[in-house]
This record gives C-alpha cells, structure tokens and sequence, in this order.
C-alpha cells in the first residue's frame, strides 16, 4: 500500500477514535460522563498551551535577555545645542512614539525634600507614588546652584538614587481602589503599559521639554502643581485647570531648570510625552535606579531593547515592544 494511504488511514482511524465519544455524546440519552470523555478526547487531539503562559514565558525570557545585554547605550549627545527650532513656529515631523506638544505652558520648580510653605503647602519629603521619596532618592535636592554640579546638574555630597531630571503634572491614575475610572480611556499608553491594579502607568513616564532653543528630558515622578485630576490638560488639548502662580501646568526639578537655563522659579515652556525609545543621550541618563538607561530590568528598558533587537514574542501581542500612536487632540 503507498505511503500516502497509510498515512491517510492512520489519521482517520486517530481522528474516528476521538470522535466516537463526541458522536456517542450526541445520541439520545447520553450520559454527561460520556459528554466529559469526548470533551476530553478532542482535547488530547489538539493540544492547546494557554496563551496567557506563554505571553508569561516569553516575558520572562526577554527581561533576563535585557538583563543580559546591560544598561542601553544612549543615542548621538546633543545636549550642548542651543539652537533647536521653537516646535510651536516650526513643527516637528510626525514620529510614533512622540504625543502632542502642550504649548506655552507655564513651568515652576519643585525640589525633593522641600518644605511646606504659605505657597505651597504640600511637603515634597513623599511624593504621590512614593511615601519615602526623599530617602529613596538619597538626600535633599538642593536648589540652590551653588550646591549642584554644573557638569551633571545633580547635587553636590551624594549620588542621586533616583534621576535627578523629574517632573511633576496635574494627574494620578490611581485612587484608593485602584485605577480611575476613566484612566483606560484617556492615557494612550495605558493598555501596553498596565500591570498591577495599583501600579502607576504615569510614573516614570518621560517627558520632552522646550525652551528658549533647548530641549530637557525628564520623567515623570509626582502629582501637581496643585491638582491631581486634570487629564483634559495632560492627555487631551486642554489649558491647565490651576489658576495659581499664572496658571501653572507643570513642575520642573532643579535640574531640570538648571539645564535649561530657566531664571528664577517660573517660565514659559512647550512639553509632550515621548516614548523611551526616542530620548536621546544627556544627562537626564546618568543617574538613578529608576532610569531604564541604567537599569535594563525596568519596563521601558525591556520595551527598547525588544524594538532595537527587532525581537517578536507572544508579548508583543499584549502591547509590549509596541508604541502607540498619538492621538488626535
């Protein structure tokens, strides 16, 4: 007999065997043990592996290949330029992973461990995702430039345990029993980014900054100035809610400041959300175990080298290596 016809009566005598519990099932009077045998024998025909295991595998093996390949290298160092175009009378190109720019938007600086004042009554010693924010990051982020490097815009005694170049805006998505309602909705990177039921998809997101012909980057890392709700603002085209200090719709660090050469506490400045994977070298990469430059565990870091490496897993599938669109304002 050919090959082809034993293979082939091999196959129908495998599939008549799984079948005839199901067809045995199907006859008038049959017993739901019978029911049970033909669900289980097509079950054992076509082994199945449950999705969610092997998006979890897959997981796994990328952190530890990230792991593996060490803190990512930045990309070309142009933080020495003074001249960049002003985005708001030279728009910038199109690119996935870069969100709406907030135009003129009024900046004022906060500072980890600042105090409660008659102006600002909220002590920064926590912030709003982390109660232990000034010990976390290793001492008092001094304001005052005499006290701050000029080279790396840290602060001079001690080594920053978190990035020194951090902001502060309007919203928090989460509350007391976990994320806000309407946080799925409004945050474009909510889906490929959410994990736990009371982690942050906000923090530690990066920012882009302009002013006066230079660009800062920064990440996200508290609520504020003054208000925690305001997402027509933060993620939509709306001016900020605040009216206090002339309407101030995000907080800068000293460093930050510093960098972009700010005088004073307040100024004018245009900002949006950019993806990990666009920040480009400076210093915003040098310090912090909360810096996906430095630490090739975090989430962000996993994300760019899965994009650098061209890697596809089950993972990608769930929105990880994956940047969203911006959305339309």
């Amino acid at each position: 007999m050919p090959r082809f016809c034993v293979f082939c009566l091999s196959f129908t005598l495998i599939l008549v065997g799984a079948t005839a519990p199901l067809l045995a099932a199907g006859s008038p009077g049959a017993s739901s043990k019978a029911i049970e045998q033909a669900i289980a024998a097509r079950k054992r025909l076509v082994p199945r592996v449950a999705s969610d295991a092997r998006k979890k595998v897959n997981d796994d093996s990328l952190v530890r290949a990230s792991i593996k390949n060490g803190p990512i290298r930045p990309t070309t160092d142009q933080s020495h330029r003074r001249n960049f175009p002003d985005p708001k009378k030279v728009p910038t190109p199109p690119r996935r992973g870069a969100y709406p720019w907030h135009f003129d938007i009024t900046a004022t600086y906060f500072y980890i461990g600042e105090r409660p004042t008659e102006r600002n009554p909220t002590p920064n010693t926590a912030s709003s995702w982390d109660s232990a924010w000034d010990d976390n990051y290793g001492g008092f982020d001094d304001p005052n430039p005499a006290n701050r490097d000029p080279k790396t815009y840290a602060p001079k005694g001690f080594i920053p345990q978190l990035n020194p170049f951090y902001i502060a805006l309007p919203y928090n998505d989460i509350q007391k029993g976990g994320p806000k309602p309407e946080a799925s909705k409004v945050i474009p990177w909510y889906r490929r980014d959410k994990e736990g039921k009371y982690e942050s998809v906000c923090r530690g997101m990066w920012v882009q900054i302009y002013y006066k012909g230079r660009y800062c980057f920064a990440q996200w890392e508290d609520c504020g100035p003054f208000c925690t709700d305001d997402w027509q603002y933060v993620f939509g085209g709306a001016r900020p809610r605040n009216k206090a200090n002339h309407n101030a719709g995000i907080d800068i660090s000293p460093a930050v400041r510093d960098y972009l050469g700010i005088p004073g506490g307040m100024a004018k400045v245009h900002w949006r959300f950019v993806d990990f994977s666009l920040v480009p070298g400076g210093p915003w990469a040098k310090f912090g175990k909360d810096n996906p430059f430095l630490n090739p565990a975090l989430k962000k870091a996993v994300q760019k080298y899965q994009l650098k490496s061209r890697i596809k897993t089950g993972a990608a599938k769930a929105g990880y290596g994956t940047t969203p669109t911006a959305r339309k304002r």
